[in-house]
């Protein structure tokens, strides 16, 4: 199956289609609508070819549609019909746990990404747990205002640094992960790494979407409802399933 693989960031939406190399993107913002998301991408990739689509979306999904309108976009997202837009078979994911299905390598593994704001997501023995965390109160503001993009230019790399690792060791600690991984466009900056850690890579995010129509990798990965849905006319989300024992998820797209 041919996937078109779609990653919306408050500053670009950033695409690639199976046997393509270089991913292409134009400027998202305050403005973009989905329908102007949908005709950006479609008139960007005419000349591409693909069957199903995924998407990767900066908020919470479930049964296939955005549970909030995103604070970095335009409106109308709520409700919206990818798959006609489309014109294909589409799964929603949020944006940070497609980067995550891209970077697993089995266990439990933390992600965080660090972009416009910041996402999270574990992965446990296969099972995908998106994680709304950007909002969560930390000293007297939030997460997203100390570790976000608008933290980076206000407190300066260094200052923005120790906030990050502070963060990082309080979710490590909480959450007891065998893998961290950090992602994001603003990840590549830190110097040096959190103890423990590994750099992820943004264009994981398109290994994630392929891996999302990947019949082997979907017999070890079963997102959570609240992580991604289909809009393939079943309307239906994802069966819940129990965490094996073991299960990895190191399929090729």
């Amino acid at each position: 199956m041919r996937v078109l693989a779609v990653d919306i960031g408050g500053t670009n939406v950033k695409f690639l289609a199976s046997g393509h190399d270089a991913p292409r993107k134009f400027p998202s913002g305050r403005g973009l609508t989905p329908a102007g998301m949908v005709e950006g991408v479609k008139a960007a990739t005419a000349d591409w070819e693909y069957d199903a689509v995924s998407v990767g979306f900066p908020g919470p999904i479930l049964c296939g549609q955005p549970m909030t309108e995103p604070v970095n976009l335009g409106p109308g997202w709520m409700g919206f019909d990818f798959a006609t837009a489309f014109g294909r078979p589409v799964k929603v994911i949020n944006d940070a746990a497609m980067q995550a299905l891209g970077s697993y390598r089995g266990g439990k593994m933390l992600f965080l990404g660090f972009g416009t704001g910041i996402g999270a997501t574990v992965i446990h023995d296969g099972e995908i747990e998106p994680l709304e965390i950007g909002r969560f109160h930390y000293k007297n503001r939030t997460l997203e205002h100390y570790v976000g993009k608008q933290a980076l230019a206000r407190l300066g790399r260094k200052k923005w640094q120790r906030h990050v690792e502070a963060v990082v060791a309080r979710l490590v600690e909480a959450l007891k992960p065998d893998d961290v991984v950090l992602g994001g466009g603003n990840a590549k900056k830190l110097d040096p790494l959190p103890p423990g850690t590994r750099l992820g890579n943004n264009a994981l995010a398109f290994v994630g979407g392929y891996r999302l129509w990947d019949p082997e990798v979907g017999g070890h990965v079963t997102p959570s409802l609240a992580g991604t849905g289909d809009q393939n006319g079943a309307g239906r989300p994802p069966k819940r399933r129990r965490p094996r024992s073991s299960g990895h998820a190191e399929g090729q797209p």
